[in-house]
């Protein structure tokens, strides 16, 4: 396996791309570039996982390779993403390392790495790794011995500073009624049903168990059809679906109409810039997010940019304007002034408070006419073959002229798997 960072860390089949050797390499590189560079360094890194059985394996192999350049390894376990990046930040470690492929089937996995302050690493930072595991260096890497090789501390209990935090943001909330949740039998499952179990008064889990076998299958946010027939089914308020690692969110109604990250940042923007808490009345959002987003946003004095795909796109551009709130239609959803990445639970919370504050249905305070959209992808041997292709860039093109101003073609490499991704868009 080639060795690189895509838009969210480095992914592959696990123990057949991303092998125990690699992960091994990586814990390695990593611990040398985020800690031992640093004359301010801790000399610590916190390790976390999802629930995905490849997670063990790959666990062990990151760790000993950060130890064996004589770096610490705190070891969290299962353990949302947003709560890595939290915990990064506020203990002073000098990275994170989540294992996870996120959304991805259950033979995927990855590794991802966030900074001391909680952010993922800029492309710089990633080209420096990638550089150095590839290169003759890597044999030359520090490897000490005696007391100074690294040493592994169980900190499991460190995640439950992270719900706290997230409860925090749902002090005095309580929602009467139903509401379904879909965990994806991934890493939010406990965290979940601590956060929510006494401001529900009936929440309804569903794939809420920490299951590597099942951990996305026919479930969570890649799936949320189903978690949308539970909510009619039970005659629930709303619901709302996570990822395997909880970075991301999709909500449904409750007539079981999907409500996708355009509608929640179109719902949480207009709040926010009621409570004058909209820096500059502007969100940050992807070319992948629908032009009635854009409208909608228009009506209510909110201003749009868009960034390539990838919360970590998303994150630069949020940083460079100073903005508070941004993400994508998939529900990666960024509130600055809480968290530093995608945070699927703490977006929960912060609908969950909106739509408590008033006495509206969800589906009135979530509506957006949208555009048309048909999305597909499709497996590539090369996705990196595309770029430089001029007869499907004249294509392009030619359809976008077709349609007469009134929509757009969006055809893109996929950041995490080996798909090119089609959009057409028109009104």
């Amino acid at each position: 396996m080639k060795i690189e960072f895509g838009t969210d860390g480095i992914r592959g089949v696990a123990n057949s791309e991303l092998t125990a050797d690699v992960a091994l390499l990586a814990g390695r590189c990593i611990a040398y570039q985020m800690s031992l560079t640093r004359p301010d360094a801790a000399g610590r890194i916190i390790v976390a996982k999802d629930t995905r059985i490849s997670g063990d394996m790959l666990e062990g192999a990151v760790i000993a390779g950060i130890c064996s350049v004589g770096v610490d390894c705190w070891r969290v376990g299962i353990a949302p993403t947003p709560a890595l990046a939290y915990m990064t930040r506020t203990t002073g470690s000098d990275a994170g390392i989540m294992i996870s492929a996120s959304h991805n089937p259950i033979e995927d996995n990855g590794i991802k790495v966030f900074s001391s302050d909680g952010y993922k690493l800029d492309d710089e930072t990633e080209r420096a790794i990638e550089k150095l595991m590839h290169s003759p260096r890597r044999a030359k890497l520090p490897a000490p011995i005696g007391d100074e090789v690294g040493s592994v501390f169980d900190r499991r209990t460190l995640p439950a500073r992270y719900t706290g935090f997230v409860r925090r943001i749902l002090n005095n909330v309580k929602i009467n009624g139903r509401v379904v949740i879909d965990c994806a039998n991934g890493a939010t499952a406990r965290f979940a049903k601590s956060i929510f179990r006494d401001k529900i008064a009936e929440p309804i889990i569903i794939n809420g168990d920490e299951d590597g076998r099942h951990i996305n299958v026919d479930c969570g946010s890649t799936m949320p059809e189903k978690m949308a027939r539970r909510v009619v089914r039970s005659g629930a308020s709303l619901g709302f679906a996570f990822d395997g690692d909880g970075d991301r969110v999709i909500f449904a109604d409750e007539h079981g109409n999907i409500v996708d990250g355009d509608q929640i940042m179109l719902l949480c923007a207009d709040h926010l810039k009621k409570q004058n808490s909209l820096p500059h009345n502007v969100i940050v959002t992807t070319v992948m997010s629908n032009l009635g987003l854009e409208n909608g946003l228009r009506r209510i004095g909110v201003r749009m940019t868009r960034t390539p795909v990838g919360d970590k796109f998303v994150l630069q551009e949020m940083l460079r304007g100073g903005y508070a709130l941004g993400g994508e239609q998939s529900g990666h959803i960024i509130f600055l002034n809480h968290s530093t990445t995608g945070d699927g639970l703490i977006t929960a919370a912060q609908v969950l408070k909106i739509f408590a504050s008033g006495n509206k249905k969800f589906s009135d305070i979530t509506s957006m006419r949208r555009s048309e959209q048909i999305l597909k992808n499709i497996k590539v041997k090369n996705k990196k073959a595309f770029e430089g292709n001029r007869k499907i860039k004249g294509e392009i093109r030619r359809a976008e002229a077709g349609l007469g101003g009134k929509g757009r073609v969006l055809v893109r490499p996929s950041g995490t798997e080996p798909k090119i991704r089609v959009m057409v868009e028109a009104w």
